[in-house]
């Protein structure tokens, strides 16, 4: 089964590029004041990896009453006072075929189930249907990964997703997200909420898709960078997409939300230069791979990444 980091990494150069931004400046984040909105009682399907413990957080300091639902094999730093049920949506039968041990949910109902961790549409198809009688909102989050290959910009939530692999073009992933996605549809018509982020950066993130880029540009020398200078780029820090995700779940909103920042157009070359005047050393730019050795031009064609220019020099002021 494809994950969201297999994915990631087949995306090349731009996952390095995407993944810089969030964390360089401050977030402003709107104080987590209590909802205006009567407590919510919210089944999270999942909640202990990278972005579960920000929505956990973010729906406990609004004054909603929250359970989780996992394996019980990893800890989070989460808040007092919410539930925790465990199950295991992989188990299989006897057979080889997916069962699911969903028990610990039978019985009981909530106001919004936010699915956080199906990569597998059967997951969703699975918890959709026992839950339908025990929700009236299911938030399923998905990713922009259901548009792969990206070859358009301006893509909004009206263009039409792959359902399968094809020849042409298509990745596992993002159809396993677009199956999920419908299987959710399919279960709660209006009440399904989806949630399309892109890459997503921040506190709890193991990648190292945003870490790598502060360290070696503040380390110095010549420093490659993907793509060309005037390259778009786009992600969004979790912090963020938790409280927007809350925000859906409070005001009871359906539909199919992308999930994507910043909201002006960021170059990949804008985005380099931050750090500059956040981490305390200038990068000098080169247009080009003129700035790069003829061995190291060897060794970059025969790995088939693609780079259009570089980055000369950083220097520690």
């Amino acid at each position: 089964m494809n994950t969201r980091r297999d994915f990631l990494k087949r995306s090349g150069a731009l996952v390095g590029s995407a993944a810089l931004g969030a964390a360089l400046g401050p977030i402003d984040l709107h104080a987590a004041m209590p909802s205006r909105v009567a407590p919510l009682t919210v089944l999270i399907l999942g909640g202990t990896a990278f972005i579960g413990p920000h929505i956990v957080r973010r729906l406990v300091a609004r004054g909603h009453n929250v359970t989780i639902f996992t394996r019980g094999r990893r800890q989070a730093d989460l808040p007092g006072g919410i539930a925790r049920l465990t199950g295991d949506r992989d188990v299989k039968d006897a057979n080889g075929k997916l069962a699911g041990d969903y028990s610990a949910l039978l019985g009981k109902r909530w106001d919004v189930v936010i699915d956080d961790s199906a990569n597998d549409p059967a997951w969703v198809q699975q918890s959709a249907a026992l839950l339908k009688h025990a929700t009236d909102r299911y938030l399923f989050v998905s990713s922009t990964g259901v548009y792969y290959p990206y070859r358009t910009s301006n893509i909004d939530e009206r263009m039409k997703v792959r359902m399968a692999m094809s020849e042409e073009a298509a990745d596992s992933f993002g159809v396993a997200k677009s199956q999920g996605e419908q299987h959710a549809r399919d279960a709660f018509g209006n009440g399904a909420t989806i949630v399309r982020p892109s890459y997503i950066v921040g506190p709890g993130d193991t990648s190292d898709r945003f870490t790598y880029w502060p360290v070696r540009l503040a380390r110095g020398g010549e420093v490659l960078a993907p793509g060309h200078k005037s390259d778009p780029t786009q992600f969004v820090d979790v912090r963020d997409l938790a409280e927007f995700m809350v925000k859906l779940a409070e005001d009871k909103r359906g539909g199919t939300f992308n999930a994507v920042g910043p909201q002006k157009t960021l170059t990949i070359g804008g985005f380099l230069d931050d750090p500059d005047h956040r981490l305390g050393f200038q990068v000098q730019h080169a247009a080009n791979l003129d700035a790069v050795g003829t061995d190291q031009r060897q060794r970059l064609a025969g790995s088939g990444l693609q780079f259009g220019w570089g980055i000369a020099e950083g220097q520690h002021q």
